[in-house]
């Protein structure tokens, strides 16, 4: 379907990471990656959706003087979690208290993506709530030595071992915590 839409189109997708990456390539429309790099800092009054938002406008904002036929996709994802936005960790000692503080809770993942075009973008955004078990110890550590989740908001990812063992319930999309809510980006290009 979407496919005969986007024969002339040049979609483009800006998002360095693989999940995002196969996540788009199960839609079954061509698309290219391009990746540029920015300064991803934020206002600390931001909250929630507010942050990924922002930093998914100013991905799109880095693509000046786009062709008449290019579409390019920006996604950023964050876990909200007792009223803080938990990141990637920069290291697997932060990975591990990350890890912690989510063990036992119910959190916020949340992405927003920006759809750009030659004349205007959209900006959008999904939430998904995630309730981990009580984890042991050993169990994160298990996972971070093993997984390395360092390129990951919150220090994990759903798909990968934490999210089999450790997961109770979603209430939401999966794929949003994976980082891209492929059912609402499917609607937006739609309406392209």
């Amino acid at each position: 379907m979407l496919q005969h839409k986007f024969k002339n189109k040049n979609i483009i997708l800006a998002s360095a990471s693989p999940r995002r990456k196969a996540l788009f390539g199960e839609l079954k429309i061509p698309f290219t990656v391009q990746v540029k790099n920015i300064d991803e800092k934020y206002d600390a009054s931001l909250k929630e959706e507010e942050i990924t938002n922002f930093l998914a406008t100013l991905k799109a904002n880095a693509f000046k003087n786009i062709a008449a036929n290019d579409v390019v996709i920006t996604a950023d994802t964050i876990v909200w979690h007792h009223n803080t936005a938990i990141e990637k960790p920069s290291s697997k000692k932060q990975a591990i208290e990350m890890l912690k503080s989510l063990s036992g809770t119910t959190h916020k993942v949340i992405t927003s993506v920006c759809i750009k075009t030659s004349t205007g973008q959209k900006v959008f955004h999904d939430t998904t709530k995630v309730h981990f078990k009580q984890l042991q110890l050993e169990e994160i550590t298990y996972y971070v030595e093993t997984f390395v989740p360092l390129d990951k908001a919150g220090a994990y990812g759903i798909q990968e071992w934490i999210g089999y063992i450790g997961v109770t319930k979603i209430e939401g999309s999966y794929f949003n915590v994976m980082g891209l809510p492929v059912h609402k980006l499917y609607e937006e290009l739609i309406k392209l």
